[in-house]
């Protein structure tokens, strides 16, 4: 979404390249199912859309930057459906009444724009590509992986580009005068996720690498409800289940959302998360379940089709069945910490969607509000890309590589992702405590001085010393917030603090991070 929208703002003003890792299709946007946040109807407003974003964020929102996105978002939902995308309606005979709006978690008013059901981000995606490949200023490039970005020392650093492996070409140079990074997130780093397998914190790694400043990283959000299928992958149950009208039940069919939140199962996605993890404790049982019979089935097959679809793939029948489920990793809150323009610390570096911290989340994003960053912000830094592009259009610049194999001993790649992943999961998951967490940074310093100083010829490598990296920096942060946030909970600090009201901040050289504070 963050990159499309990017590169068709740039577009007015630039040729354009797009690297992407896979297709189009690999991405976190594809799968989204839920919608998009934005205040459509006569009797919601953006005030209460702010105020409900700055709810969820628990106090470590930037407030300019969600009063931008908020107001925005009708603006940039009219764009597409100028652009052709077909989003779902109420009834009137023709298919042409307004827009049917949900309601999901965290929200006072229904205003979630969705597509065919539960298939939004399919839908995005397929507008914003038919319009890019139109464009004869913007060429694709698929499976091409960004390894590392280009910098030019100076006052400041500047960004010149990026290098990149495609398999039929081997390593590229692509030289740029902007580079816009709207690579998505790091769900790859836990065992337990609802992530696509592109998402291993390629972008958050190399901006790091550049000398770029990262936010908020003990920030992950864990959304409460995927299927839980002995064997199956993590597959997603969209918040807007129970935002139409689904229960939460453990094993002895009891509800208990309301004993732990005034909303229910409408409470933000780290309390509905923390309950479930509670109660399955409290229960011995290795899940929880959703109860949408009382929506029956011929309702739920309508107003949600490919969950529908998945579900009778495992022979559940949500119209007379319970669905378990189960809490996974999600959405990564943290990022390539950006301004009011998405400029970066390096010069001529941009970053929108979830690889960047804008300030929008806070300490835990609002259901439905990831898609409307990206909408919004990939159109803000195509545009602010300009004024650099007017500079360094015209620069040469020469670089030279001389990397040295190292001679040290090599451990097993997959070994040492699968261990990360889930040690990742039981100890800088959901709930953490700090003498595991110091665990857990030794045990990646350790596979990270076996790994990090390798030389790769395949992906794969590459993918395990960024999520190296990401895990890493998301530990530290998770050790140095000794307190309880949003997504971010310690059972040995289980108390919010106001010393710690503040954006971590790390970057590449510093033993510890640096704090800014929250924008009001």
């Amino acid at each position: 979404m963050a990159g499309l929208r990017a590169a068709l703002a740039a577009a007015e003003h630039s040729d354009v390249i797009v690297a992407a890792k896979g297709d189009l299709h690999g991405s976190n946007t594809y799968w989204a199912q839920g919608g998009v946040a934005a205040v459509m109807a006569s009797d919601d407003t953006t005030e209460s859309h702010i105020e409900d974003t700055l709810t969820a964020g628990a106090g470590l929102c930037d407030v300019p930057i969600v009063r931008r996105v908020v107001e925005e978002a009708p603006q940039r939902i009219q764009e597409l459906i100028d652009w052709g995308a077909e989003f779902d309606r109420t009834n009137d005979g023709n298919g042409g009444g307004p827009l049917a709006l949900g309601r999901e978690g965290g929200h006072s008013c229904p205003r979630i724009v969705h597509a065919h059901g539960d298939a939004t981000g399919k839908e995005f995606v397929h507008t914003l590509e038919r319009v890019v490949r139109q464009h004869d200023r913007i060429r694709i490039f698929e499976n091409c992986f960004v390894l590392d970005l280009i910098t030019l020392d100076g006052e400041p650093t500047r960004c010149a580009g990026a290098i990149t492996h495609h398999p039929k070409y081997g390593l590229q140079v692509i030289w740029a005068a902007a580079t816009i990074l709207a690579s998505g997130g790091c769900g790859q780093v836990y065992r337990e996720s609802t992530n696509p397998p592109l998402t291993t914190g390629d972008g958050m790694a190399a901006a790091y690498r550049a000398g770029a400043r990262l936010a908020d990283m003990a920030f992950m959000q864990f959304h409460p409800t995927t299927l839980y299928v002995a064997g199956a992958s993590r597959s997603l149950i969209s918040e807007a289940v129970r935002g139409e009208g689904a229960f939460l039940l453990d094993r002895n069919h009891h509800r208990f959302m309301p004993e732990y939140h005034e909303m229910a199962e409408l409470a933000p996605r780290d309390v509905v998360t923390r309950a479930i993890i509670q109660q399955v404790a409290r229960t011995n049982y290795s899940h929880v379940f959703l109860d949408a019979r009382h929506l029956g089935g011929e309702h739920f097959a309508q107003r949600f089709p490919a969950i529908y679809d998945l579900l009778r793939k495992y022979n559940i029948d949500p119209g007379t069945d319970l669905i378990p489920i189960h809490p996974s990793a999600h959405y990564m809150v943290g990022g390539v910490r950006t301004d009011e323009m998405g400029r970066t610390n390096i010069e001529g570096l941009f970053a929108a969607g979830e690889v960047s911290c804008s300030g929008l989340h806070g300490a835990n994003r609002l259901a439905s509000n990831s898609l409307l960053e990206g909408l919004v912000f990939g159109n803000i830094v195509g545009q602010a890309c300009y004024d650099v592009v007017k500079q360094y259009m015209k620069s040469s610049v020469k670089v030279v590589s001389d990397i040295r194999p190292s001679d040290r001993s090599e451990l097993n790649l997959e070994d040492v992702r699968s261990s990360l992943r889930s040690v990742m999961w039981r100890h800088v998951g959901i709930e953490r405590d700090g003498r595991r967490l110091v665990e857990v940074a030794e045990m990646i310093d350790f596979w990270a001085r076996y790994t990090m100083d390798k030389i790769f010829d395949d992906r794969s490598g590459w993918e395990v010393q960024n999520l190296l990296l990401v895990g890493a920096l998301m530990v530290r942060s998770a050790q140095w917030r000794k307190e309880s946030r949003g997504g971010h909970y310690r059972v040995d600090y289980p108390a919010s603090d106001e010393a710690y009201r503040v954006h971590c901040v790390w970057q590449k050289g510093a033993t510890e991070p640096q704090t800014q504070p929250v924008q009001m």
